[in-house]
This record gives structure tokens, C-alpha cells and sequence, in this order.
């Protein structure tokens, strides 16, 4: 009987190692899929693996981060809404799993922030708030995470330029406007370059922050900088085609 007990033992755990190692395979499959720009394929993937373990981290972040990009490349606001609620539900469940991982809360603070931009001028200034504090705690939890860095540009970007709208949502939901200017954008975009050269999107947003700041040399230097870039992302030569628009209007 304790025979029979321990062999079922063994094999259970044997069953239990193989699906780890499984896991961990389709794991670094998602990864390499994302690398070679085949963002729909790598979110697939990491659906796959959480269907085995519901609570896989990196699946969780990636798949958040790939409903992200890929809702925000969708025409339609509806698709887009729905990919952007696809990617807070997965970076919620990851911050369940683990609240103190860098990569859950940049997953929430992109994820909110994507929403934010196509939202109304109430939601826009309510959810600001949220991607702020998500972005910072990435940081808080690594220090040299860049895309955190960015995301943080951004809030302050967007901040700087609220128009009459938002700005009169912003008084009536908090008592005034939120503390963010360019200033901060651009340190926090130069920040991001510093920790990742090769994020391609950081340049653009970066040079249209020097823009707006009447900094025009230093937005053309950026924009030269990006186009001799290796692309990386799906996004990188849409991305490129709009830093080579926003260079030629500038020369």
C-alpha cells in the first residue's frame, strides 16, 4: 500500500514538473513571439498559458501590455475600448498575484492611460490620478524600469495640456488641476531614454514635449536620433513615419 501510495506520489509530481516546464516553454514562446512583431500571436499564446495557470505573471503582464498596443492600433473606438478593458482586467489579476511587481503596475498604468485618451473629459481627468499612481509605484518597485519613466512623460504631458474642459472637470473632482507640466515630461521622457535608448515611441513623445516647450532644436536632434533606430516593436515603423512628419514640418 505505502508502495503504491509513493509511486502515485512520484508520478504526480513528475505530471505536476512536466506542466512547469511546459509553462515556462510557451512562456519564452510568448516572449520571442513579441520580438519578432507578431503581437496578436504572443497575446493568443499568453491566453494559452493561463488557461493552464491562471495566475503566470508574466503571461498576465504581457497579455495586459498586448491588449494595450493592439487596441490602441484599432480604428474603431468600440474595439478599442474593449481591447483597453481586456488589458486593466489582466493587470488586475496580475496586481492580485503579485501587488509589489514592477511590470503588474506599469501593465495598470498603460492600460489606464490608453483608456483615459479616448475618454470624455470627466473620465480623462478621474483616471489621470490612477495612471500617476501606478506608474510611480512601478518605479517605487524598479527604479530603473524605463517604459515606467515614460508612461509618467506622458501623464505629465497630457496634464500640461488639459484644455478648458478638463481643466473645469479637474476643479470640480479634486479642487484644482493635478501637478504635472512639460517640464516634468520631458525630464521623466530623458529619464526613460537614459534606461532604454532603443524605445522607439519615448523619442517621438519626448520630441513633441521639446515641441510644444519652443524647443525646437533639441525636438529635430530627437527625431534625427529616432529615424536611425532599429525597430523593435510592431508599432515602430508607424512610429517612425510620424517622427520623419513631425521632422520635415519642423526643418
Amino acid at each position: 500500500m505505502m508502495k503504491r501510495m509513493l509511486t502515485i506520489s512520484f508520478l504526480l509530481c513528475a505530471v505536476l514538473f512536466a506542466n512547469a516546464q511546459s509553462v515556462d516553454e510557451m512562456v519564452e514562446q510568448a516572449r520571442q513571439l513579441e520580438l519578432q512583431m507578431k503581437e496578436e500571436a504572443a497575446l493568443e499564446k499568453d491566453k494559452e498559458i493561463l488557461k493552464i495557470q491562471p495566475g503566470e505573471i508574466k503571461a498576465l503582464t504581457q497579455a495586459s501590455q498586448m491588449c494595450s498596443r493592439i487596441g490602441n492600433r484599432q480604428k474603431d473606438k468600440s474595439a478599442k475600448t474593449n481591447y483597453f478593458n481586456q488589458a486593466k482586467t489582466y493587470a488586475q489579476s496580475a496586481l492580485k498575484v503579485a501587488p509589489n511587481n514592477a511590470d503588474a503596475n506599469l501593465a495598470m498604468a498603460v492600460a489606464m492611460g490608453r483608456m483615459a485618451l479616448i475618454s470624455g473629459a470627466r473620465e480623462k481627468v478621474a483616471a489621470s490620478k490612477d495612471v500617476k499612481k501606478y506608474a510611480e509605484l512601478a518605479i517605487k518597485f524598479n527604479p530603473n524600469l524605463a517604459q515606467a519613466y515614460h508612461v509618467l512623460g506622458k501623464w505629465n504631458y497630457e496634464v500640461a495640456n488639459l484644455n478648458v474642459f478638463e481643466r473645469g472637470a479637474a476643479k470640480m473632482l479634486f479642487g484644482g488641476l493635478p501637478d504635472g507640466s512639460l517640464k516634468n515630461a520631458i525630464a521623466n521622457y530623458e529619464k526613460c531614454r537614459q534606461l532604454d535608448p532603443s524605445f522607439l515611441l519615448n523619442y517621438y513623445e519626448l520630441a513633441r514635449a521639446y515641441k510644444a516647450d519652443d524647443q525646437q532644436d533639441k525636438a529635430i536632434e530627437v527625431l534625427k536620433k529616432a529615424l536611425s533606430l532599429r525597430s523593435i516593436y510592431q508599432d515602430d515603423a508607424s512610429i517612425k513615419a510620424d517622427c520623419k512628419k513631425m521632422l520635415d514640418d519642423l526643418q
